[in-house]
């Protein structure tokens, strides 16, 4: 009797994450092999040895009794109030509890975002390169993603002339990721204002995926785009997961600013579809107010000398020192995103050559065209290891682009 295949949604095809995709899938047949990887793919501190700091453990571990029944649909009340007191801080306007969602990750809470403001074919206005993730949610929510260019030569940060070039009667949010991923770039607040702008001319809503905010380099400062954005609708997106390196906690919260009657059905709709899902996973919660006002732990691993800060240290020299390799130095974040230059870049295809690094390096990375990044000669990897092996791992990339500028010398010459 044949098979009949079991269809699939047909926009699951137009959608791609290939930071655990197809070359992670073969990652794993080659680990069942008895190959030892070096995976440089996804940032997960925990993966490399990172633990959360013990007062959020203590946290967590002393309210575990408390967590067995659902909590409300946008999250613990203390929880709430811890988040919402951090943006009174930085000087989000109506900063409050009743305008904070706790999910399960910032993941979740980008995808109920667009969902509760997406009608089929309205645009989101996303940077090139993105994380994949908007992208997705953008498409799977029925929207269509619109991508502006942040290009290296101007240190990876949007020009919003561009931008607002890109903007139609179809087009309702402006995506921005400060500090960003892939490419570490930080962005400044002349920059952060002018998009501002852009938006409230054309009444878009603003998201600041800003889940980055405490990991930055050297003199890089952050600047959080909901008190420059005023009455202005902003969703301002933040968790545990990379400051404080609790990624499998899965706690991210999504702050509401803007004048209160624009965003009023807005905040609804976020607290029906929040309703859907009962609410987010209880025990973690209870560590946000002891992330909030607790001990700063990040800064011990950003600044020289700190584990974090010499990774990156090690990925910028070996760049530096590399015939093959361009780098636009990380600012934050918990990435690099170097450009394959010179005879190597020439018939380059990223997807080619991440596979061929995996097959005969051992080493993962993800190809820049998974960041929707046309005609990519760019790849992603993440600072988490130690420096050395950090220095090991450049010295098979750079093996590896040896050998691909060998091969194009000897195609021109023949």
């Amino acid at each position: 009797m044949p098979h009949t295949l079991l269809k699939t949604r047909e926009s699951l095809r137009e959608v791609r994450y290939d930071i655990r995709g197809e070359l992670s899938r073969r990652a794993r047949e080659l680990e069942g092999q008895g190959r030892q990887l070096i995976r440089l793919n996804i940032g997960n501190p925990g993966a490399f040895g990172f633990r959360a700091p013990e007062h959020l453990q203590a946290a967590l571990a002393a309210h575990v009794g408390e967590s067995d029944p659902y909590t409300h649909q946008q999250g613990l009340p203390l929880a709430r109030e811890a988040v919402a007191d951090l943006h009174r801080r930085r000087g989000t306007p109506n900063a409050s509890a009743e305008r904070v969602f706790i999910g399960n990750g910032v993941s979740e809470l980008i995808d109920i975002s667009l969902r509760a403001l997406l009608n089929p074919g309205e645009e989101v206005l996303l940077p090139s390169p993105d994380y994949p993730l908007w992208s997705a949610a953008t498409i799977l929510n029925q929207g269509r993603p619109v991508y502006y260019r942040c290009a290296p030569e101007n240190g990876f940060l949007p020009d919003p002339d561009e931008i607002e070039k890109l903007v139609t009667p179809r087009t309702r949010v402006l995506v921005v990721i400060n500090p960003n991923n892939p490419t570490g770039a930080s962005y400044p607040r002349a920059l952060l204002q002018k998009l501002v702008a852009i938006a409230a001319k054309h009444k878009l809503l603003l998201m600041a995926d800003e889940i980055y905010d405490g990991i930055l380099y050297d003199e890089a400062t952050f600047t959080p785009l909901a008190p420059l954005a005023g009455d202005v609708p902003c969703l301002s997106f933040g968790g545990l997961s990379k400051v404080w390196r609790a990624c499998g906690w899965r706690v991210g919260w999504a702050v509401l600013s803007g004048d209160p009657v624009t965003v009023g059905d807005y905040h609804h709709a976020m607290d029906l579809l929040g309703a859907l899902r009962l609410c987010a996973n209880v025990p973690a919660q209870f560590a946000v107010p002891a992330a909030l006002s607790g001990p700063e732990t990040i800064l011990e691993l950003t600044r020289p000398g700190g584990r974090l800060h010499e990774s990156r240290r090690a990925v910028v020299e070996c760049c530096a020192a590399s015939e093959h390799l361009s780098l636009v130095a990380p600012a934050g974040a918990l990435y690099a995103f170097p450009e394959v230059i010179g005879d190597a870049a020439v018939d380059f295809d990223d997807q080619a050559f991440a596979l061929e690094l995996l097959e005969t390096e051992d080493v993962l990375v993800v190809p820049g065209s998974g960041f929707n990044v046309p005609g990519s000669r760019h790849f992603r990897v993440t600072l988490l290891p130690e420096a050395g092996l950090v220095r090991e791992v450049f010295a098979r990339i750079d093996r590896a682009l040896g050998k691909h500028a060998a091969r194009a010398r000897a195609r021109h010459v023949a």
